[in-house]
């Protein structure tokens, strides 16, 4: 469970929140304060008062993964297998387990064939999945996207999306501009001027949203079709 306790930063302003495992997304409008609570949440900002926990621990004494909106904004090594092998190095992870970890974290994307390309050569949505394959082979408790779906191709981002039901990380926490993508999650956080809205599942939360921009194109169709079939 993640717990934050009168949790502030910046814009953020939150009393009490506990989330559950599992995969939530954090959805609101631009500014609201999604990408500084992934932040906080993620160890990389320090909240100004409050407390957050990830099991009773400190989100810096968590393993925690992370992809940001521009993944090749992180690629530093030439090669896909050494960019791996960063993370792993940084961890003092003896040579030995390297090689199995970068090979399962590619195998968890199903990117094996990626191994030994060159970074600079990759496709977008190539360098996005190597990104996400580092942030893998820590084996992470914490998996934070931030936006990581927004300067995808569709396809790739369907990719993505498959792939985090498989994924042994308790919690997978996703910030995104895609409500349809939002509607597969089991959690949503609505964030409005840094606060919580609303915090629950899909079912729970979307019907207060159904008159804004924060619906999912999917339910409005069904809906849409179900109306014509009257």
């Amino acid at each position: 469970m993640i717990v934050c306790t009168g949790l502030a930063f910046r814009t953020i302003a939150i009393r009490d929140l506990s989330i559950p495992s599992g995969h939530t997304c954090v959805i609101g409008p631009n500014g609201s304060g999604k990408s500084t609570l992934l932040s906080l949440l993620a160890g990389i900002e320090m909240p100004e008062q409050g407390r957050i926990t990830i099991d009773g621990e400190t989100p810096r004494r968590t393993d925690v993964g992370w992809v940001g909106e521009f993944p090749e904004d992180n690629l530093i090594f030439r090669t896909v297998r050494n960019e791996i092998a960063s993370a792993l190095r940084f961890r003092h992870l003896p040579d030995e387990e390297l090689e199995p970890r970068i090979g399962q974290a590619l195998r968890d994307i199903g990117c094996e064939y990626l191994l030994d390309a060159r970074c600079k050569e990759l496709s977008g949505g190539e360098k996005a999945l190597v990104v996400l394959a580092a942030a893998l082979a820590i084996r992470p408790k914490v998996l934070v996207l931030d936006e990581i779906d927004s300067h995808l191709d569709r396809s790739t981002a369907e990719d993505v999306q498959q792939i985090l039901p498989s994924l042994s990380c308790m919690h997978v926490l996703q910030s995104t501009q895609n409500m349809d993508t939002a509607a597969g999650a089991d959690n949503l956080i609505y964030l409005e001027e840094g606060q919580v809205r609303y915090f629950g599942s899909p079912e729970d939360i979307f019907p207060n949203l159904e008159d804004t921009p924060f619906y999912p194109t999917l339910w409005r169709f069904a809906a849409w079709s179900s109306h014509l079939k009257r």
